[in-house]
């Protein structure tokens, strides 16, 4: 009886592995000069972003977690350069990593995330960018391509040339 058992569970096992693998969308690592990859995401306030609704704009799309050290120190400085860019046709979209909206609405508030604050709860997102840590930072023209990739921490210089970067002449 318990070698039927481990047989069935074992052979559960390789079919699923087997029909995952066959079925499972292969996303390949995307790279500057690519078409960024669109999405549809629920910020705190309950509104959706998808980020064909931002052609024609630079976004800066930052991926970010509430207990990363890195993001906290880069939080403020990306709200304050969001109040100079905004107007200019420069967006900052701010994706947290499957964390609660309690959790994530804490956080916003305590560093001033002023840009759209978006929760991707099922690491979709994520996946599809091929996100590994975090911080990581994508620039986004106006077009709709990746013009760099930024994994770690940047300083608010850093952050004022790339969101000027990609801002649309």
């Amino acid at each position: 009886m318990m070698r039927l058992i481990v047989l069935v569970v074992l052979t559960s096992a390789i079919v699923f592995t087997i029909y995952n693998s066959v079925t499972t969308e292969k996303h390949g690592i995307l790279q500057v000069g690519d078409d960024a990859p669109d999405f549809a995401l629920v910020d705190l306030n309950g509104e959706t972003h998808r980020l064909s609704d931002y052609k024609g704009q630079g976004v800066f799309l930052n991926f970010w977690g509430t207990w990363c050290a890195p993001c906290k120190k880069e939080m403020p400085a990306m709200g304050r350069q969001y109040e100079t860019y905004k107007d200019q046709g420069v967006q900052i979209l701010a994706v947290n990593i499957a964390e609660s909206d309690l959790k994530v609405r804490t956080f916003a508030e305590q560093y001033g995330m002023v840009f759209p604050t978006l929760i991707d709860k099922t690491k979709s997102v994520m996946e599809v960018y091929n996100i590994k840590t975090l911080p990581a930072t994508l620039l986004i023209n106006p077009e709709g391509k990746i013009t760099k990739i930024i994994t770690g921490e940047m300083n608010e210089k850093d952050i004022q040339e790339y969101l000027e970067s990609i801002k649309p002449f």
